[in-house]
C-alpha cells in the first residue's frame, strides 16, 4: 500500500500547488491513499467546508488538523458529520469531531490518527496516553492493514519520543506544524516509518508560509503588529511517501518535494 502524506497547506499558494500536484502524483506514484494536513488552508488559519471539498475533488482522501483546527468557525458546520476531517485525538472530551477514523482502500483498511504534542503548544490531554488508549482497541492485522499518524507539534524531541514509543505498533508517523521539511525520513528498528516534519505546501519565500514583513517586525520590535498574512508567491509541495507491506509495517519512506523554491525530488 502506497500512502502520500501532504504537509501543512498554507493559504492560497498552498491550495493551488496541492490541487495542481496531487492528481498527477496519484497517477505517477500509483498512490492508494492521500492524507493532507489542512489546518492552515483558509488564509493561514483554519479550514472551511469549501476548501475541504476542493481538496477532496483534487484526490485527497483525508484531512488532518492541529492547533488551528477551529480557527475558522465554519468548520463546525461539518466536522461532526464529515468523517474525512480528523482533529487531534487528545483534545478534551466532547470536542467536536474525531481524532481517528478508518478508511477503505482496494488494499485494505487504513486507520488515520491525528495527535498533538504539548511542549511549546496549547495544553491538551496526554498524547501518549491517548495513543495507548486507541491502539489497545485497534492493532495492525487482518482488519487494519495500515495505521498512519500525523503528529502535530513544535518540539522535534517530543515527536521523536512518540515515534519510538509507537515503533512497531503503527505503519508510519510524520510530523506537522513547523512548516519546515526535515531530512530524517527513516524506518525505526521495529518497522515504523518516521519523519520529524513533512514541511508545508505553500510559498517558501516567506517566514513559515507567512509574508515576511510582520514576522520580521515582531522579532525586531517586540511590539503589537498587524495580523500575519500568508505569502502569496508560487507554492512548493512538500510531503512524505510511505510504502506499507503486508504486515502493516513500513517498507520504504521518502520525502516528496515539487515546486518553485526547494530542490525537487520528483518531476511532474
Amino acid at each position: 500500500m502506497r500512502i502520500l502524506f501532504c504537509g501543512d497547506v498554507v493559504g492560497r499558494s498552498g491550495r493551488e500547488i496541492v490541487t495542481k500536484v496531487v492528481p498527477r502524483l496519484r497517477e505517477q506514484l500509483a498512490l492508494d491513499f492521500v492524507i493532507l494536513n489542512g489546518e492552515n488552508a483558509a488564509h493561514g488559519f483554519g479550514i472551511n467546508p469549501s476548501i475541504a471539498n476542493e481538496f477532496y475533488r483534487s484526490g485527497v482522501d483525508v484531512i488532518t488538523l492541529g492547533n488551528h483546527a477551529f480557527d475558522n468557525r465554519e468548520i463546525l458546520k461539518i466536522i461532526d458529520q464529515d468523517k474525512r476531517l480528523i482533529r487531534p485525538i487528545n483534545y478534551p472530551e466532547k470536542t467536536p469531531g474525531r481524532g481517528f477514523e478508518f478508511f477503505k482502500t482496494p488494499k485494505g483498511d487504513v486507520m488515520v490518527i491525528n495527535v498533538m504534542t504539548r511542549l511549546f503548544m496549547d495544553p491538551l490531554d496526554d498524547p501518549f496516553a491517548a495513543m495507548d488508549e486507541v491502539l489497545k482497541k485497534y492493532a495492525l492485522g487482518p482488519m487494519v492493514k495500515a495505521i498512519f499518524v500525523d503528529i502535530h507539534g513544535e518540539a522535534t524531541s517530543e515527536k521523536m519520543a512518540m515515534a519510538h514509543y509507537l515503533d512497531g505498533r503503527i505503519s508510519g508517523i510524520v510530523g506537522t506544524h513547523t512548516h519546515i521539511p526535515t531530512a530524517d525520513a527513516c524506518i525505526f528498528p521495529k518497522g515504523t516509518g518516521y519523519q520529524t516534519d513533512a514541511g508545508m505546501c505553500g510559498d517558501y519565500n516567506s517566514v513559515v508560509g507567512m509574508d515576511k514583513t510582520v514576522p520580521i517586525l515582531r522579532f525586531r520590535k517586540k511590539m503589537p503588529t498587524d495580523r500575519m498574512q500568508p505569502a502569496s508567491g508560487e507554492g512548493t509541495f512538500c510531503g512524505t511517501l510511505i510504502e506499507v507491506g503486508e504486515n502493516g509495517l513500513c517498507q520504504s519512506i521518502e520525502p516528496v518535494r515539487v515546486g518553485a523554491y526547494l530542490k525537487n525530488t520528483h518531476t511532474i
